[in-house]
């Protein structure tokens, strides 16, 4: 049977395997049949309100009621936006600001919080709404005009300009790249996943969708036990954790603080990581306890839906060297562009780009940006086929694996996270008393350095961004100067303050 609509799975599972654990926190869990019962409830909510084709704000705490809230929306013909009350109020607001949604989900804990946003339409409570009577007849309705095309979630990005950038995925691009992941890492119904990322960002997607498809069951990580990675390590085998897909840095804060040489993730067999570079000399500790598991680096955008790319670890690798990020998923093709638009050698460095079902919808809302990025192959002139130009630079080595290179503009990866310095910028020169200032990035010590010229002190300074910016955005480090330095046609000279940043590391 060929999938046209995500909730397709669900669909074939919750007959099949009712009572079997879907998603649970290790304190609440919810079974398929009540995944299915109260999406069903939520979607006839929203069908008998007259809600259709427009954004529904889901803002609840990370647990397993927050999926049915997705997939409630989903089923009455809307697209779920997840937010989280660790977003700063900042950020909320101008999200809010783009999507004028009528209607958010919300549990008992946020709806407090809600109520002091600037939002005036309906708040649902979820566990009021899923006692809704279930209409079939409502919902067999909105699934006859239903499309593969049809949008199902936006996820927030970072923006250039200061305001995030809300990515439209469909239901083909999802189905797309869940099957192709599923088959790529090898998930069936005996997996057990370990969720670590937010679920406000798409790469939660690598566990909600294959639990739904397979029978699967996913454990939502508590944020606070990446706090303490032995605690993390004990969550995992009290649940028979054996495949995680993470980011990083929550792996090698595992390995950094030696937890592996007392105590291993006895079940894990599957391990994949992607969002940034795995440092080899961490990598090799994870190997080394785990010989038998099967590691995958994944890369991909978010506006390509998810991971565009895999290599199975297959080899030993200098400390200097980097793990390729391999080759396409099937359905996907690779194109290394130069500045003249011609496909890159082997060896040439290229700008990443994709083309294929992968390809999200665009920006919400922002049909400007949409444009910059979402472009016609320029090696296609017979036909209009669009490709995703990534900003990423990337070269093909001897083997024929594809290997990141680094970020061509200043967008940075930090923390498992893309970011756009500007965005801080953008933030920082909103704060009063603030004359110019600049974000750069040093690569070496995974630190996002912010320079400023103005009337606040550093602490102060700092202290503001927490309430304007997510966590993983907050400068690493924080100078004051007394100018800004410029260059010759008068921008600011981001070479010289890297300069500065290496020569006071080497004074230390």
């Amino acid at each position: 049977m060929q999938q046209t609509n995500v909730l397709q799975y669900l669909e074939l599972t919750a007959p099949r395997v009712p009572e079997k654990v879907a998603f649970s926190n290790g304190t609440d869990s919810l079974t398929f049949r009540q995944v299915f019962d109260h999406s069903r409830a939520i979607g006839s909510y929203l069908a008998q309100k007259g809600y259709y084709n427009e954004p529904v704000v889901v803002f609840m705490r990370k647990h397993p009621k927050c999926i049915p809230g997705f997939f409630g929306c989903v089923y009455g013909g809307c697209y779920y936006v997840p937010i989280d009350e660790e977003m700063p109020r900042f950020r909320i607001e101008l999200i809010f600001d783009n999507l004028k949604p009528r209607v958010m989900l919300c549990d008992s804990t946020t709806a407090e919080i809600a109520k002091t946003f600037a939002f005036t339409g309906e708040t649902l409570i979820y566990d009021e709404v899923i006692k809704t009577s279930i209409r079939e007849d409502l919902l067999q309705d909105i699934r006859a005009k239903q499309l593969d095309t049809d949008p199902i979630y936006i996820v927030f990005t970072s923006g250039s300009t200061g305001i995030p950038k809300g990515v439209v995925a469909c239901h083909r691009s999802v189905i797309d790249y869940i099957e192709n992941l599923s088959e790529t890492l090898g998930f069936g119904e005996d997996t057990v996943f370990a969720n670590q990322a937010p679920l406000y960002f798409d790469a939660c997607l690598k566990e909600l969708y294959p639990t739904i498809k397979f029978g699967a069951t996913t454990y939502l990580v508590p944020h606070e036990l990446f706090m303490f990675p032995m605690k993390l390590v004990e969550f995992l085998n009290a649940h028979k954790v054996n495949t995680v897909c993470w980011v990083v840095s929550a792996l090698t804060m595992i390995s950094s603080l030696k937890v592996l040489d007392k105590m291993k993730p006895e079940y894990l067999h599957t391990i994949a990581f992607g969002s940034e570079v795995f440092p080899i000399k961490q990598f090799k500790l994870w190997r080394q306890a785990l010989p038998n598991a099967k590691f995958t680096n994944l890369y991909g955008p978010t506006e390509c839906t998810g991971m565009s790319c895999f290599y199975h670890v297959d080899r030993d690798f200098e400390l200097d060297e980097a793990i390729p990020v391999g080759r396409p998923f099937p359905n996907t093709q690779i194109l290394l562009l130069t500045d003249k638009n011609t496909l890159a050698a082997p060896g040439e460095v290229g700008e990443i780009c994709i083309r294929g079902t992968c390809l999200t919808l665009g920006y919400y809302h922002n049909f400007e940006k949409t444009n910059e990025v979402f472009v016609q192959n320029p090696l296609n002139d017979r036909y209009p086929e669009l490709i995703y130009r990534t900003g990423d630079l990337g070269k093909w080595n001897d083997r024929g694996e594809l290997i990141f290179v680094s970020r061509k503009d200043y967008q940075i990866k930090h923390m498992g996270h893309r970011i756009e310095l500007g965005e801080i910028e953008v933030n920082v020169n909103m704060i009063e008393g603030i004359r110019v200032c600049c974000c750069i990035y040093d690569k070496q010590s995974d630190k996002i350095v912010l320079f400023f010229v103005g009337e606040p002190e550093a602490k102060s300074l700092v202290s503001i961004l927490r309430d304007k910016l997510p966590r993983y955005m907050i400068p690493n480090k924080v100078i004051k100067l007394e100018t800004m330095p410029l260059t010759a046609n008068g921008k600011l000279d981001r070479v010289a303050l890297k300069n500065q940043f290496e020569a006071t590391k080497k004074e230390k």
